[in-house]
């Protein structure tokens, strides 16, 4: 891709709490000349007047192989869903994991060398936390693809403004998190949306080689 032109960036997920983040930055960078952000549905108007964003409808279980937006200088992937959202364990990891690594594969055939991650705080394989294992099962996979530059962030409970859906666990949390930020370790501190955003474009236009982690505690001291 031409260095001249400015960066084309492809968004995944682009319609969450971060990736809307991620999306409103990327389209406000002066070095961003194109972001493309497939989703399932249209996304609003505040993001869609913008020339420069290609906003192509798919289903994430049959994504169109051929499309020519796959290839990019960066893919910025924040997809993914809840449990309760899913409504079962199986289609939990189908979105969280098959998905995303439907995406990161045709991205790579398609010459995208870079990819960052939205994860999560705690993330293994390991774990006995069946959420964080997924998180970790999907960081493993991608790891194991021919990514020149792999990131994974990994945040603690997200702090984005309130949410369609009604999450009252989250909610707990976030006035926990903010009553008693003083005590709390800076790893388990609420981040927002907005500084997760910016360290996953950061990460992105940099694209440093090899794979990077960026725990939560890391979000909060760049930002």
């Amino acid at each position: 891709m031409d260095e001249t032109k400015g960066k084309t960036l492809l968004v995944l997920g682009g319609s969450g709490l971060v990736g809307m983040d991620v999306l409103r930055q990327a389209l406000a960078n002066p070095a961003i000349a194109r972001v493309v952000a497939p989703t399932r549905r249209p996304l609003p108007v505040s993001v869609t007047h913008y020339a420069h964003l290609l906003n192509p409808q798919v289903d994430f279980s049959a994504l169109p192989e051929e499309a020519d937006w796959w290839q990019a200088d960066a893919a910025l992937c924040a997809l993914g869903t809840t449990l309760k959202q899913a409504g079962s364990k199986d289609a939990f990891r189908k979105v969280d994991r098959e998905y995303v690594c439907g995406a990161a594969r045709l991205c790579l055939h398609a010459g995208t060398r870079t990819f960052v991650l939205n994860s999560s705080l705690g993330a293994s394989a390991r774990s006995g936390s069946f959420y964080l294992r997924v998180k970790g099962e999907l960081e493993q996979d991608l790891a194991a693809m021919d990514f020149r530059s792999l990131t994974l962030v990994r945040p603690s409970l997200l702090d984005g403004g309130p949410r369609p859906e009604n999450r009252p666990g989250e909610v707990f949390g976030l006035l926990l998190s903010r009553s008693f930020k003083p005590v709390i370790p800076k790893r388990f501190r609420a981040v927002k949306t907005s500084d997760v955003a910016a360290a996953m474009l950061q990460a992105a236009l940099m694209a440093p080689v090899g794979k990077q982690v960026i725990e939560s505690n890391a979000i909060l001291r760049r930002h």
